[in-house]
């Protein structure tokens, strides 16, 4: 199964770029499945339902989130009856929308996807993620219930993600990283079989400070006064995440590289996609 991984979308130029791009990806490369975080689609912050529909519609099969997934009223409303739509899972019980859920890739894989998030560094502090993830995979395990499993880990610290992706080696396809907005380069496949990726980058305006316009950002580091709010960048977008190739066989990963198309960046696609 080829699944494309893209990373949080940032503002209108980062969503516009996913939108007018992903349908072409999805002819070229033949992919069975495709995931975007767009928790800072909606100027920067949330996410409003028609931007949510919009991605469906240009191909994304889940959309998941991170800690500004209520920035947008809106989503309060829609996520409980969007499946496709997830926030982090451990939410404290009660909180509305879905945390995860099993779907049919075009391949006709069952794949589950898990949006969990982190506590180091981040607010709000959520429940232990270490639980939420077992308490995900034993109830939907891979090789049984599903026949791929992708935990979109939404966190700041890199020590953080990994232990995490360590804790579920050999029982998840794949963990990627998200929140941090710059892609990393460790993308590797564990011991136990499961691909990672410490952050995935964001599909945004990269001549920015992470998809925001960078004067009100370098203001605030330099005098420590605000002026203004931030505002989402506007420049031409860079999309950035992650492709792996995961066994039907045995649901772990083949194979796995960074995906980069845009003015900014570096272009790179994975190779075994040709």
């Amino acid at each position: 199964m080829r699944l494309l991984f893209l990373g949080d979308m940032v503002g209108k130029t980062g969503r516009t770029a996913v939108w007018e791009q992903l349908p072409g990806l999805i002819s070229d490369f033949k992919l069975d499945f495709v995931i975007v975080n767009g928790e800072n689609a909606a100027g920067g912050f949330g996410i409003t339902e028609e931007i949510f529909r919009e991605t469906i519609a240009a191909g994304a099969d889940v959309v998941t989130t991170g800690n500004h997934v209520w920035d947008q009223r809106d989503a309060l409303a829609f996520a409980p009856r969007e499946e496709r739509f997830l926030r982090p899972s451990n939410f404290p019980r009660g909180t509305p929308g879905r945390g995860s859920g099993v779907y049919i890739a075009r391949s006709g894989a069952r794949v589950l996807v898990a949006n969990i998030m982190g506590r180091v560094f981040m607010h709000p502090e959520l429940d232990d993620p270490f639980q939420a993830g077992e308490r995900e995979l034993a109830a939907c395990p891979l090789g049984e219930q599903a026949d791929a499993v992708v935990i979109d880990f939404h966190a700041e610290a890199t020590s953080e993600k990994m232990c995490f992706a360590h804790f579920v080696d050999g029982r998840a396809s794949l963990v990627v990283g998200t929140h941090t907005h710059q892609p990393t380069a460790d993308h590797q496949i564990l011991n136990g079989g499961t691909g990672y990726l410490s952050d995935a980058g964001m599909c945004g305006d990269y001549d920015s400070s992470l998809g925001m316009d960078k004067e009100e950002p370098l203001n605030r580091f330099l005098s420590k006064v605000p002026k203004g709010r931030f505002e989402a960048a506007t420049g031409p977008a860079t999309l950035c995440g992650v492709g792996v190739n995961i066994s039907d066989r045995t649901g772990l990963t083949e194979k796995i590289a960074p995906f980069r198309r845009g003015p900014r960046l570096e272009e790179t696609a994975p190779s075994f996609w040709s």
